[in-house]
């Protein structure tokens, strides 16, 4: 089976409007790269709007042209992983379809992993252009209270937007968890990493699937998959409220003794829901991680391909695709 030299993956979720324009600008700029010698990896994760069909269009004309249909909405990171199981390239850009992160800059991406010797180019956001001051500023406080409070390193003020050797792929693709922080776990793989300053664009048409909701979700994922500090955090108020208490008995032994009466109910109810509020976040905690091993007991595939257009030459290791089994193994007789 021929390898091709470059593979571009790109997950899309309700992206019909710019689909033909991002096809056009990626073509363009992987044949600037490696001239004929790719293949565009499109994943349809489950959109509502008519992106499967332009998907299938642009497959019939081109042949190096791979569309993925998966079974449901599976959210961005377990699309991305579908198309990063599918690719058979031997090098991997990963760019999502808003055409916030150019793909004209390919080239140059592929000119730094070649000087440097690097596994990994990773995009770093020199500006956000387009995006509201809430989003950056949180996009900011995210990034490095993660740095803070992960065992991994993770670059600061980075996406998934990054060109990976087939080595550092296949690295990734080992890993086989549910609830996936793909630039955390790219981190995590090692190998020589090095950053690609640039300046992302604004939305070509559409509006972000990341609301509020979706963000929150998106950083206890990264939070509680690379780090245990929230656990740690949770024992530390335990140490520090039982002082506490201590003290406040020696408080009140205090006033018991030298007769001075306790006034009123307020500060007993104050403390008492206090405590309450600490023992359910605790609580809480320690859920989100007993949450992660439930699901990941399950070992469920991590997509399901309901449709396939053009010609696919991975396998699904980590999902299932029709005709082929779970988890790359054969179908049955």
């Amino acid at each position: 089976m021929h390898r091709p030299a470059l593979s571009v993956v790109i997950p899309c979720y309700n992206e019909a409007e710019c689909l033909e324009v991002l096809h056009a600008r990626v073509s363009a700029a992987a044949r600037a790269a490696v001239g004929e010698d790719h293949e565009i990896v499109l994943v349809n994760d489950g959109s509502r709007d008519a992106s499967w069909a332009v998907m299938q269009r642009l497959a019939a004309a081109d042949p190096r042209l791979v569309a993925v249909n998966l079974s449901r909405n599976h959210g961005h990171q377990l699309a991305l992983t579908a198309g990063l199981d599918l690719c058979s390239g031997a090098q991997i850009l990963i760019i999502d379809a808003d055409l916030q992160d150019p793909p004209e800059l390919l080239a140059d991406m592929r000119a730094v992993m070649t000087a440097e010797g690097a596994d990994v180019v990773y995009a770093v956001r020199r500006r956000r252009e387009g995006e509201t001051f809430f989003k950056k500023l949180t996009a900011a406080a995210f990034y490095r209270f993660l740095d803070r409070v992960t065992d991994t390193p993770i670059p600061l003020d980075t996406g998934d937007f990054r060109l990976m050797s087939r080595r550092a792929l296949d690295a990734l693709l080992s890993l086989p968890e549910q609830a996936r922080f793909i630039r955390g776990m790219v981190a995590w793989v090692g190998f020589r990493q090095v950053p690609f300053l640039y300046d992302r664009h604004e939305r070509h048409a559409g509006e972000t699937k990341y609301p509020l909701s979706k963000m929150l979700r998106f950083a206890f994922d990264a939070v509680t998959g690379f780090s245990t500090a929230p656990l740690r955090w949770a024992s530390h108020i335990g140490i520090a409220l039982f002082f506490l208490s201590f003290l406040l008995l020696i408080y009140i032994a205090i006033g018991f003794f030298t007769g001075s009466a306790v006034q009123g109910w307020t500060s007993l109810m104050l403390i008492t829901v206090f405590l309450g509020a600490v023992q359910m976040l605790v609580l809480g905690m320690i859920g989100e991680y007993l949450g992660r091993l439930y699901v990941e007991s399950k070992r469920r595939p991590l997509y399901l391909v309901a449709d396939v257009a053009g010609p696919v030459q991975g396998r699904a290791t980590l999902g299932y695709r029709a005709g082929q089994g779970a988890m790359g193994e054969p179908p049955a007789a």
